[in-house]
């Protein structure tokens, strides 16, 4: 017999006598390269036809079939197209209820000992045939670091089409799943309750994660994933917050962002307040917010804010009420006590949320550098302030939200929202300066007044006393005063000038 007649039949498609050919070349000399080709590709054309769930049993012989012929390693034709069918079978397999997650496991350890062609088309497929079981299958990182992340095409790296819309890159999603089930970290018992996370693991899929987060910037949720790893693990907190910035500035609107920089900031009771302040001052529903209000809770009684942290506690049973769900243990410990029964609620804690929220906020501007300015003028009315950093630089923005009271001379850090237009500015944060904080636009002044008359304005030096000043202060010509100086602009004379702000001794 020939492995040309094998073939003849099996194009003809009389499969059981191609079979019957191979089994009996193989027999005579299984060493044979042309009759392991020539039955591998019948055992092919068996996959296609036991392709279904239902025929699965069929299916996982003929897979076996194709590995214990032990074809060489650059035989890699036979199991690139029989990527295809294995995908097939993994998708339908995903399609039945309840998915038998054995099943998978049972085919992944077969393939492991493929040699596909990597990175393929096929390859790819037969990653993403697995893939779409990593929610609920055990054997999902084992699957990944066979198949090795490193093995996929460009294409993969792209938003794909469907139904008319894009949807996520593969690569994005497959870095995404990793993640998650790091994450979830190996039961301790039977039902679950107890996980140890394999840090070691985490740290080595941090690396690959930092490399495609420069690589493909444009992916949003790797840095969210990157945040919640290193939290887990307890990784550097200005590290873990500088990759996690970028995606918390483009979903500073979902609660779930504000919960997950709470974690960041385990250490900061005051801003993991804020956080929190922020996150349920958000538009959420209600039966999302259950876990984050209880949280916010402990918080509040800490601090003996009774009113407010039975306002919150009521939300939370009213919610589980809702939906039928249990209401925790903790939760109706906390209703028998005595400062329960005696707080007053409220109708909500939106005052409190709003007070703190802006705090929240400032934090997802800190990877931008703080300018050093001083305060020129107030308009309380209108919640506006003029600014100076150094000469040729000035301007005004709103400052409510950010500033109490300001003073014309305070210095401020500001962190601002681009370049300004017209001269006004948008800001992301504001706050006054530690004291002392070097300023090019305050210097301190000393020396001896010179009252310019009939005007009665004077000099000390190059910085310019206000009529004012010397009216309140009752100044006469001669005394030695000492204060502080704002750089500012005269308009008139078009020119850079010192103004005193204070007159802080005045020698009598």
């Amino acid at each position: 017999m020939s492995t040309k007649q094998i073939t003849e039949l099996r194009k003809a498609g009389r499969l059981d006598e191609a079979l019957e050919l191979a089994t009996e070349a193989l027999a005579a000399d299984p060493e044979n390269i042309w009759n392991k080709r020539a039955a591998a590709w019948v055992y092919y054309e068996y996959l296609k036809k036991f392709v279904e769930p239902g025929a699965f049993k069929g299916f996982k012989e003929n897979l076996v079939k194709i590995k214990e012929l032990q074809l060489p390693e650059d035989e890699k034709m036979v199991f690139d197209r029989s990527a295809w069918q294995i995908g097939k079978m993994v998708f339908g397999l995903q399609k039945q209820e309840p998915v038998e997650h054995r099943r998978l496991n049972e085919l992944f350890a077969i393939v492991k000992d493929f040699h596909f062609t990597k990175p393929s088309e096929d390859y790819s497929f037969l990653y993403k045939a697995f893939h779409g079981a990593n929610q609920n299958w055990s054997g999902y990182l084992q699957f990944a670091d066979w198949w090795n992340f490193e093995n996929f095409l460009p294409q993969d790296g792209l938003k794909e089409e469907y139904a008319g819309r894009q949807i996520m890159a593969l690569v994005e999603k497959a870095y995404i799943a990793y993640s998650k089930k790091l994450l979830e970290g190996n039961a301790l018992d039977a039902f679950g309750r107890q996980k140890e996370l394999d840090k070691e693991r985490i740290q080595s899929f941090l690396v690959a994660l930092d490399a495609i987060i420069k690589k493909h910037p444009e992916y949003q949720y790797p840095p969210f994933y990157k945040a919640k790893l290193m939290i887990a693990i307890g990784g550097d907190r200005d590290e873990t917050l500088s990759s996690f910035l970028p995606f918390a500035k483009q979903k500073r609107n979902e609660f779930w962002v504000w919960e997950l920089m709470a974690g960041i900031f385990s250490d900061d009771k005051e801003t993991q307040f804020d956080c929190y302040c922020k996150a349920l001052d958000l538009k959420t529903r209600e039966d999302f917010l259950v876990k984050i209000r209880q949280m916010f809770s402990e918080m509040l009684i800490e601090r003996q804010m009774y009113d407010e942290a039975r306002t919150e506690i009521q939300k939370v049973i009213a919610a589980r009420e809702r939906e039928n769900w249990k209401v925790p243990k903790q939760i109706t410990q906390w209703t028998e006590q005595s400062w329960y029964a005696s707080a007053t609620p409220k109708k909500d804690n939106k005052a409190l949320y709003a007070k703190h929220s802006k705090r929240a906020e400032e934090i997802l501007f800190k990877d931008i550098p703080e300018d050093i300015v001083a305060i020129e003028f107030v308009n309380e009315n209108k919640n506006i302030l003029n600014f100076v950093k150094k000469k040729g630089v000035s301007g005004f923005f709103k400052y409510s939200g950010h500033l109490k009271k300001p003073q014309v001379g305070d210095v401020l850090k500001v962190r601002f929202n681009g370049e300004g237009k017209d001269g006004f500015h948008k800001i992301f944060s504001a706050r006054k300066a530690e004291p002392n904080e070097p300023c090019d636009a305050i210097r301190m002044y000393e020396g001896s007044l010179k009252v310019i008359p009939p005007q009665n304005f004077g000099f000390v030096d190059d910085v310019f006393i206000e009529p004012r000043l010397v009216q309140q202060k009752e100044l006469t010509d001669g005394q030695v005063l000492e204060g502080k100086a704002i750089l500012t602009y005269n308009k008139k004379k078009s020119q850079w000038g010192w103004k005193a702000v204070s007159i802080e001794n005045v020698d009598q």
